[in-house]
């Protein structure tokens, strides 16, 4: 399948509905919610798609249970810290993009040392954004600014782009979202402004090879005219 797509970015959402639907705890939708990211990743590598950024956890998810959470942050641990010879096999690349300052410790020491032992990989960058707010991002990329005391007058977008987790990363193509909610949820705010936006009524746990496909097909279809 010929394509142009080289950032795809998706906002996960909709496991909770998943296991409701079936009556099913919602801790088992977040669990298939997880085997959805491995088809995702492999329909990327597929397909050729050479940049994946998925939104994991938000900072505002911090207001869910605390069992909830508390599952969360095992999962991570589990298939991100402990994923390692899952994503060297497949010659993935792990970024953590979020507030590293909120986790704790020894989760913050397996997801680092994930993204050092999985930092030569070449065939896709999975970015994950964890513990992430776009505000959050922009906000610590001003006060770097600040403490390096930059003149004023050097600043531009490509300085300030330089200052966010995504620095070395082009902007997405598209971003997607499952579930069926139309809304971008302080997801990648800067790097987000001309990505094409798809969003399915499909739910996270569901998505696999198909719905890539049909994302590569629609954004084909696009006239990306970048405000001119």
């Amino acid at each position: 399948m010929q394509h142009n797509l080289r950032h795809l970015a998706i906002i996960l959402d909709g496991n909770r509905r998943w296991a409701k639907k079936r009556g099913l705890p919602t801790l088992a939708g977040h669990r298939e919610g997880i085997e959805a990211v491995k088809r995702v990743i492999g329909a990327c590598l597929k397909y050729n798609i050479p940049h994946l950024t998925v939104y994991a956890f938000s900072t505002e998810n911090w207001q869910r249970s605390k069992r909830e959470v508390g599952y969360l942050m095992r999962l991570a641990y589990k298939y991100i810290g402990g994923g390692v010879s899952y994503f060297n096999e497949h010659n993935v690349r792990v970024r953590i993009w979020g507030d590293k300052k909120g986790l704790d410790k020894e989760l913050l020491r397996k997801l680092q040392a994930a993204e050092k032992a999985t930092q030569g990989n070449t065939a896709l960058n999975f970015n994950i954004c964890f513990n992430y707010g776009g505000r959050l991002e922009i906000l610590q990329a001003v006060k770097k600014i600040l403490k390096e005391q930059i003149n004023p007058a050097r600043l531009s977008e490509k300085l300030f782009s330089s200052y966010l987790f995504s620095a070395d990363v082009p902007d997405p193509d598209m971003i997607v979202r499952s579930s069926g909610e139309m809304r971008l949820s302080n997801f990648l705010p800067w790097q987000g402004v001309y990505s094409e936006l798809y969003f399915t009524k499909t739910l996270w746990p569901d998505f696999g090879e198909k719905e890539i496909r049909e994302i590569i097909r629609e954004f084909s279809k696009r006239q990306r005219r970048f405000g001119k």
